[in-house]
């Protein structure tokens, strides 16, 4: 059962801004797609998650799709698979 995981985002969202930060602490090297910058991130974003907020977390597991809003849900949710991929509690 493997991840894999997609961020949207701007370059002028603060919560944006504070993903990043994270992801660059943590090590995580995620693809990023800026929606304001790339019309088709955008578009996939509305069309996959439902609205055009950023951040958000693309997720694929097992052929499934989550969409994952919010900046703090999204450091929790990446650090709770990083603790997992450690074997921490």
């Amino acid at each position: 059962m493997s991840e894999t995981y997609e961020l949207y985002h701007s370059e002028i969202c603060g919560y944006c801004h504070r993903v990043r930060r994270y992801l660059d602490q943590a090590g995580w090297q995620l693809p990023l797609r800026d929606t304001l910058r790339d019309p088709d991130a955008r578009a996939e974003l509305i069309r996959g998650g439902g609205k055009p907020q950023v951040p958000c977390l693309h997720i694929r597991r097992d052929g499934h799709e989550t969409w994952l809003y919010e900046s703090l849900d999204i450091i929790e949710y990446l650090k709770a698979r990083q603790h997992e991929a450690q074997g921490i509690d």
